[in-house]
């Protein structure tokens, strides 16, 4: 059966996943990368339309078409590394209240402590599927910090379905990408005693 999130996002939802499921999003989403981030840390600024608390933000640098009558269409949404944000993800956690992080990749120990202590959750989306994520998007309804210019502007959408997003660091701490390596470390090890 498939596991959808719904925003606003509660502890409820997300304290039974474990790090590996596959899940989607339905509700609010926003871009968020860089310099969002530092905007909202080092700045103290939130976005006036978008709650984070409870909400989804994607580590994504999108390509948005602004139609004659003003509304967007998503075009492509595909994912930023999600790795780069690790210096700034876990105080953004604490401070915005946000539930579920999207991006490339896995992230560190401090987002993996972060998810853990405020009940939040990082999933991967897959590379190279930017159209498909684009597909799930159902309305583009607003754009804020266009000042960074349109792959770091904080882009608010309705998604149905959005995924398949692999959760990779769960509320109980668990860190897929981290522990795989670890796995993955004591297995070629194994192997080469071995030979």
């Amino acid at each position: 059966m498939k596991k959808i999130i719904t925003t606003p996002i509660t502890y409820d939802q997300l304290k039974d996943l474990t790090a590996g499921d596959t899940i989607y999003l339905t509700g609010k989403l926003a871009t968020c990368r860089d310099a969002g981030h530092r905007r909202v840390i080092q700045e103290n600024v939130l976005p006036e339309h978008f709650d984070f608390n409870g909400g989804a933000i994607f580590h994504a640098g999108p390509i948005v078409r602004t139609n004659p009558d003003g509304t967007f269409t998503m075009i492509s949404i595909g994912p930023t590394t999600s790795r780069r944000m690790e210096s700034a993800e876990a105080e953004f956690i604490e401070k915005t209240g946000v539930k579920m992080v999207i991006g490339k990749g896995g992230m560190l120990g401090k987002t993996t402590e972060a998810c853990k202590k405020f009940g939040a959750i990082h999933c991967a989306f897959p590379g190279g599927c930017a159209i498909i994520a684009a597909d799930r998007v159902k309305d583009t309804y607003g754009v804020e910090w266009m000042d960074f210019g349109m792959p770091e502007a904080l882009w608010e959408m309705d998604v149905e379905e959005f995924g398949p997003l692999i959760v990779s660091i769960d509320t109980k701490g668990n860190n897929l990408f981290e522990n795989n390596k670890v796995a993955f470390a004591d297995q070629v090890k194994k192997l080469k005693e071995e030979l």
